[in-house]
């Protein structure tokens, strides 16, 4: 039956089988490539690919079993059908010489290229093809639960749980690192943001240290994770135990308040009314999802609605110096809602506090001396910068032309 086909058939035949290893070696190594945290992320936001993909990991021996089914499969394929290439062509003595170049051409075009490039790109080869081998294990499942059935038999013999999945989760030194390592993809300003946030988590002793060196009469408790706030300490009920030394985190625990939660939607007003309402002068602000986005008080709210209680500040004390109509010589430490009072300026205020802060903020990183940026129509200069920020900036009246260094 195999001599009656033509020898152009088979040759293709025997092709078509190599691209089919191709697939089979490269998408499993795409697919164990896979960063799991970025996998992971685009299966909640619907990516039909990644769903499917983290599905098919979610038991990889099954996956393993299939790819593997597959793979020696189509290679056996490859094999009798060169035999069978070879014994038309050259007889029985070109069987070798037949082995031998579909070794060579399973090795560079099966195995090795298409891994390298699974390697290099796994999101591109993994997420398709996750798309079919779902249905391909459904066809082959009764196959591929008899192997991995005798496989993982073997296994147990030799205390390997395959239905156990490693644990993909990092500790707090390994997500500092990865923090550390991000390079241009997080800016530096979000990468020590992230480091702080890691150093949340503290032993009983830094704790300590922080409760007895702290400036503010109240602190937040949390466990693990600043989103899990447990209650408000008052330095002055642990006065006691501090001044004897005996302070335990169970003391702490004790005679912590009960935490104040506000959603972040609520108008000043009205919050208002319920801090006099609850008797606080403080609450946490939650998005819809409970997350803390921050802490509100009294005294923000009343800044807000009728002013900064501080006494008048003048354009002198804000560090500002007058260099011609146009333009002003700014200390970048400045407040910008005193700023904006001081000078009848309108820069934004619904972000960080300070001139400093805004520009970083929008540039997202320290930027070099002598960068411009412009910022709610006002053209702004960097004059003067240090390892940990700006120091002063020269800025514009709105419509000026921008700086000659303009940052990308």
């Amino acid at each position: 039956m195999s001599n009656e086909a033509p020898l152009g058939l088979l040759v293709a035949l025997i092709l078509v089988l190599v691209v089919l290893s191709a697939f089979f070696s490269g998408t499993e190594t795409a697919l164990m490539c896979l960063n799991r945290y970025r996998l992971r992320h685009q299966a909640r936001g619907g990516h039909r690919g990644a769903r499917v993909a983290e599905w098919l990991l979610q038991r990889p021996d099954r996956l393993i079993g299939l790819i593997l089914l597959g793979n020696t499969s189509v290679n056996l394929g490859a094999a009798a059908l060169t035999t069978v290439v070879a014994l038309r062509v050259g007889g029985e003595g070109a069987i070798l010489a037949g082995t031998l170049i579909l070794t060579v051409v399973v090795l560079i075009f099966g195995e090795v290229a298409p891994k390298t490039i699974a390697a290099l790109h796994p999101a591109r080869v993994a997420l398709p093809a996750a798309l079919i081998y779902y249905p391909l294990l459904k066809v082959a499942y009764p196959a591929v639960w008899l192997i991995n059935l005798i496989a993982n038999g073997l296994l147990r013999l030799v205390g390997v749980r395959p239905d156990q999945i490693a644990s993909h989760s990092l500790s707090a030194e390994e997500l500092r690192t990865v923090v550390a390592e991000a390079g241009v993809m997080v800016p530096r300003r979000h990468q020590r943001m992230l480091l702080n946030i890691l150093d949340l988590d503290r032993t009983w002793v830094e704790n300590l240290a922080i409760i007895q060196t702290s400036s503010y009469d109240r602190l937040p408790v949390y466990r693990e994770d600043v989103d899990n706030i447990v209650g408000v300490t008052r330095i002055r009920d642990l006065l006691p135990e501090l001044v004897r030394g005996e302070l335990t985190q169970a003391t702490l625990l004790e005679r912590i308040r009960e935490p104040y939660f506000v959603p972040e939607g609520t108008p000043l007003t009205k919050q208002l009314l319920n801090f006099q309402q609850h008797r606080r002068r403080s609450a946490f602000v939650v998005d819809e999802y409970g997350d803390v986005q921050g802490l509100i008080t009294t005294r923000d709210i009343v800044n807000e609605l009728v002013g900064e209680l501080d006494r008048d500040a003048t354009a002198l004390d804000l560090g500002v110096t007058k260099e011609s109509e146009r333009s002003y010589v700014v200390d970048a430490s400045a407040n910008i809602r005193q700023l904006n009072r001081v000078m009848n300026w309108n820069l934004p205020t619904d972000g960080p506090k300070t001139l400093n802060g805004l520009i970083v903020e929008q540039l997202e990183t320290i930027p070099e001396t002598g960068t411009g940026v412009t910022v709610a129509n006002y053209p702004i200069e960097v004059l003067d910068t240090s390892e940990h920020g700006i120091k002063r900036v020269r800025v514009f009246a709105p419509g000026s032309a921008p700086p000659p260094k303009v940052a990308a």
